[in-house]
Formats: structure tokens, sequence, C-alpha cells
């Protein structure tokens, strides 16, 4: 059964920009999250102004993200996303926070013995799929990753 209440926005006013905050329970509701923010963005940012393969990079580095603060972050305790930027450099602002102070690492493909590893890919994807990647600590204990991927 689907909590319908899982996805729906707050919105706040970041000066010229909407950002809309939701609060994601599984990877699925930070895609649609995504989807929503860039095909309801008004003007030359929205979903007519951006490729399907930058909006499924949006999505993916979405689901990357609030998989590993699930996994490796005691969970995600807040999730903002917005679209932001020039006509000419669109991009999606994702903001994921978990409990962890733990920074993300990129582990090896394979292990000292030389067998491949399950997982580990996501980090190395968010960052290949990003413009900008930050991670700042949280007064209020954990930390936030901050990306912007690129719409164009």
């Amino acid at each position: 059964m689907r909590d319908r209440d899982t996805t729906q926005p707050v919105v706040e006013q970041r000066g010229k920009d909407t950002c809309r905050r939701y609060r994601p329970h599984r990877p699925a509701d930070a895609r649609r999250a995504v989807e929503r923010a860039v095909t309801e963005c008004p003007g030359p940012h929205g979903a007519a102004a951006c490729d399907a393969g930058a909006l499924s990079d949006a999505v993916l580095v979405a689901s990357e993200l609030t998989t590993n603060a699930i996994l490796h972050g005691g969970g995600i305790t807040d999730f903002r996303v917005d679209v932001v930027g020039p006509r000419v450099r669109p991009g999606v602002r994702m903001s994921v926070s978990d409990r962890s102070h733990d920074l993300p690492v990129a582990v090896p493909a394979t292990d000292d013995r030389g067998r491949r590893r399950l997982g580990g890919r996501g980090w190395p994807i968010v960052c290949r799929l990003s413009r900008e990647v930050r991670v700042a600590d949280l007064p209020s204990g954990g930390k936030c990753i901050t990306v912007v991927v690129p719409l164009s």
C-alpha cells in the first residue's frame, strides 16, 4: 500500500527559483519528485527545454543519492529539488540529507582477492553525471549532499 503523502511538496522560495521539499521514503518517490519538478517548471527550463537523456540522468542521480542515504546514511531526513540556471545551462539541483556524518566513497569494483563486489557504483555515477557536487555537515547532525545535474 502506497502512502499518498510521501511526495507531496512543500514549496519554498529561493530568490527567483522555487524549491520543493519532499519527504521521500523510497528512491521511487525521489524519482517522481524530480520528474514532477522538471515537468512543472515554467519558462525555459521546463520539460520542453530538456532532452530525455538529461531528465533520465537527473532521475538516476536522485535514485542513487536516496538509495545511498537509506543504505549507508541511516535514512533520508530531507530531500529538496528545484530547476536552476540560466537559459544556456539549466540544471536540476537536488539536496539529500541523512543521519550520517560519513562521507560518501567510491569503492573498488573488486576486493583484495580479485572478486567482484556487489554495489559500490552509486557515488561514481552521481559524480560523473553532476556538474556540481557538495557535501556539508548539518548543525543538527548528519550531512547534506547537494548536486546539480545539467538539463542540456
